[in-house]
């Protein structure tokens, strides 16, 4: 793991960060950074808010309230070209892949190039080379995306994800639906690009194997509130009831209320009094 110091400052900065999706809070004040060169691993139970923290980490959705900086700027106060130019220093590698089917591999890691580059078409083919190089996918460029294997899908957009060489890399779910031993291949290529390429690494995830492997530090998230921040030793030591339930996949005993479920059936306020 990269040792990193404290007084850097962070690639990535949350505070307060409060989302609703009309009547509802979805993030209830979220605080947290993400250092230079590190991995953060964002992890939790269904419905925790990762997905709406990671959707607004890219600057996909303005939040109720709170500020987001990433690498320095903070996002709420872009504009429309401003944000445009920060994306270029983000990269974003899919849960499901996301290659265009009509396009062949090198053409959908090419893509980025093409849109926010002038670079000539001979440049831009020996870049998505050296990234093929890079994730294992050498003389796979002229292969159609539907001749790619899951694991081999999953390291091409890897591929389109860093052909830009960002600062910041995002990735949702990268061994979801593959088996062990590709989920190993995975996090190991994640460990390089961090290593080699010095970029933040932000990865959103349910695998425990790939927590344990590539977090540097981990974020557990558990009803849009952070439950925990700290290393992975600190993770498994950690004496919250709902962690320990999340790393031994224990289901939670809720006891039932009946007046609180007949309200949410009925929509009305519900009096269990049988004197009434």
């Amino acid at each position: 793991m990269m040792t990193m110091t404290t007084n850097e400052t962070p690639a990535i900065e949350v505070h307060q960060l409060v989302t609703h999706y009309g009547e509802r809070m979805i993030l209830k004040g979220i605080d947290m950074d993400v250092r230079p060169g590190e991995i953060m691993v964002i992890m939790g139970g269904s419905g925790s808010g990762k997905s709406t923290l990671l959707r607004h980490l890219l600057a996909l959705e303005r939040p109720t309230s709170g500020n987001i900086r990433l690498l320095g700027q903070d996002i709420n106060a872009c504009d429309g070209q401003q944000l445009y130019e920060l994306r270029k220093k983000m990269g974003v590698a899919f849960q499901s892949g996301a290659l265009f089917s009509s396009m062949t591999v090198g053409e959908n890691i090419m893509l980025p190039l093409y849109e926010h580059t002038r670079l000539d078409r001979k440049t831009m083919e020996i870049m998505v080379r050296l990234k093929l190089e890079v994730v294992n996918l050498a003389g796979f460029e002229h292969l159609m995306p539907s001749e790619l294997s899951g694991g081999m899908i999953k390291r091409a957009a890897m591929a389109r994800a860093i052909i830009m060489d960002p600062k910041l890399l995002f990735c949702d779910e990268p061994s979801a639906g593959l088996d062990p031993v590709v989920a190993s291949a995975l996090d190991d290529l994640i460990l390089r690009l961090r290593d080699a390429m010095g970029m933040s690494i932000v990865v959103v995830t349910h695998e425990l194997e790939s927590v344990f492997k590539i977090a540097d530090r981990v974020t557990v998230l558990d009803r849009g509130e952070i439950l925990f921040i700290g290393s992975v030793d600190e993770l498994k030591r950690s004496d919250n009831e709902r962690i320990q339930n999340l790393l031994h996949r224990r289901a939670e005993d809720e006891s039932l209320d009946t007046d609180a479920y007949l309200e949410r059936l009925t929509g009305e306020q519900v009096i269990l009094n049988a004197g009434l």
